[in-house]
């Protein structure tokens, strides 16, 4: 049986009708698969924009808070710089101080007797050798050779051992110095400074 062109163009107009729906089908298909993987790469690529921002920010912040450590680690050194200085200056002023008044300390003979004394026994007591001399200014040596007996007696209550002290006569310390004594010991290998200059650094 023949089919007539009617039929002929029936069954082409339906073949196309399916085609075509099923062209359209496959098209949203292929639509909705682009707009997902668009959607999830579009999210990947938000996410890793965010992550990168997060540390750029991060990264940001450790450097201003660096800064800031920095900072104030310079302001409190420059501080501290600051009050040494200072600190020095008044210590400084005040041994010139000090060493102004050192001329009165020499004056005044029973006190200055009694300190020329405690500057021995306190340099004896370093040195503990049998064996001391004494070098001291040629105006205090009277002063210190009266003291003597009593430093030995006191010594040897203290440290139980005997001690010989001789006073050095051939060379003094300057006239001009302030006081006090140097001890020496061990033919002068042991020195022990108690001048009042040397107890004033």
């Amino acid at each position: 049986m023949s089919l007539s062109v009617q039929d002929v163009q029936k069954q082409i107009n339906h073949m196309m009708a399916f085609i075509e729906q099923e062209a359209n089908e496959k098209a949203e298909e292929i639509d909705a698969k682009a707009e997902e993987e668009f959607n999830i790469e579009k999210s990947s690529l938000v996410q890793q924009q965010r992550m990168k921002l997060a540390e750029i920010f991060e990264k940001k912040e450790k450097e201003v808070e660096l800064r800031k450590k920095i900072h104030s680690s310079n302001m409190l050194n420059q501080a501290r710089l600051e009050l040494l200085k200072v600190r020095e200056n008044y210590v400084q002023q005040l041994k010139e101080k000090c060493r102004a008044s050192l001329v009165t300390v020499t004056k005044n003979e029973e006190h200055y007797s009694v300190l020329l004394k405690n500057l021995i026994l306190y340099g004896l007591y370093q040195v503990i050798e049998s064996n001391v001399t004494l070098k001291v200014r040629e105006q205090d040596k009277e002063i210190i050779e009266r003291q003597l007996p009593s430093i030995e007696t006191t010594y040897k209550q203290k440290i139980g051992r005997d001690i010989t002290l001789s006073i050095d006569k051939t060379k003094f310390l300057p006239s001009d110095s302030k006081g006090g004594v140097i001890l020496l010991a061990c033919n002068g290998r042991i020195k022990i400074d108690n001048t009042l200059e040397a107890r004033l650094d």
